[in-house]
């Protein structure tokens, strides 16, 4: 078993190019979660859409499966217990109905057991520039909570992709006690060049804690194309490691007790008040007073 001590632990993040084949998907991402374990990881984190790599309903429905049936599940909860490490699956589709699944994060111990899992809160209906056009809402359901479980070595607050969009989400599982935040990811190459490097630095910076951030890279099977760049920032907004666009695995050692130094320097999660937002009158009428 790859051991950490106290608030000190290697984490690795592995990052994919999933196509439409799950069992070709699951042996790229298990060759990669080997070679993550080997390079002494204790928390290892593949990205969103880790055993399929689709946004066509139908498609997306046809291939997922309830949780006690999910072949890609089982499998990997039995990897994380041969290598005796925690193992993050980003993302899976998991069937809830005949029409709607959750795009649900599994933290797996080093016995294999589900220790915690996530429903992506937010979902991606975005229609982008060039005719690019996502509608996430189509197949998924949103998840109703944010969720955050107590590992070894520290507290881990649990978001996915367009998650983190919306800071309010980040700002609350700081002030629950995250040292660190996983944003698996599969960001569109068009969207992650401009904002990928900013908003998971502005993450981290914002809320003191460490985030690490799997993602899928490169052209996909379905033709739609992801940054990669997978990201391990540290409390005070500084690059650790990051991936290119291919598969791969990188890796950054940690000392947790940095988030409480960041928070320690910058005290903002204590600084915050609750206020209104009012729009200034000109026609001698009172401001209108809006709800924050």
């Amino acid at each position: 078993m790859t051991l950490a001590s106290k608030k000190r632990f290697r984490a690795a993040l592995v990052q994919l190019r999933s196509s439409r084949n799950v069992d070709a998907n699951l042996q790229s991402a298990e060759a990669l979660i080997r070679r993550a374990a080997q390079g002494g990881g204790a928390y290892v984190q593949t990205p969103e859409n880790t055993a399929i790599m689709e946004f066509d309903a139908k498609r997306v429905l046809e291939a997922a499966e309830a949780e006690e049936d999910s072949v890609p599940l089982t499998r990997l909860r039995a990897l994380a217990a041969e290598l005796g490490i925690f193992l993050h699956i980003g993302s899976l589709a998991i069937k809830l109905d005949q029409t709607r699944v959750a795009n649900r994060s599994y933290l797996i111990d080093p016995e294999g057991a589900v220790v915690a899992t996530y429903d992506k809160l937010h979902l991606f209906d975005v229609d982008l520039a060039g005719g690019e056009s996502y509608r996430e809402s189509e197949h998924a359901r949103p998840g109703r909570a944010a969720i955050l479980d107590d590992l070894p070595f520290g507290r881990l607050g649990l978001s996915i992709c367009y998650d983190l969009r919306f800071a309010q989400l980040y700002r609350a599982l700081a002030i629950a006690g995250a040292e660190f935040i996983a944003v698996p990811a599969a960001f569109t190459r068009q969207t992650g060049e401009a904002h990928w490097h900013v908003l998971i630095r502005a993450r981290a910076i914002e809320t003191g804690a460490f985030v690490l951030a799997a993602t899928q890279g490169g052209l996909h099977e379905n033709g739609r194309a992801t940054f990669g760049h997978s990201l391990i920032v540290s409390p005070w907004g500084e690059v650790l490691a990051e991936g290119g666009e291919a598969p791969g695995v990188i890796f950054a050692d940690l000392d947790l007790a940095a988030s409480a130094e960041a928070r320690a320097r910058i005290p903002a999660l204590k600084h915050g008040r609750d206020f209104e937002v009012e729009i200034a009158g000109h026609t001698g009428k009172p401001a209108r007073r809006e709800a924050s």
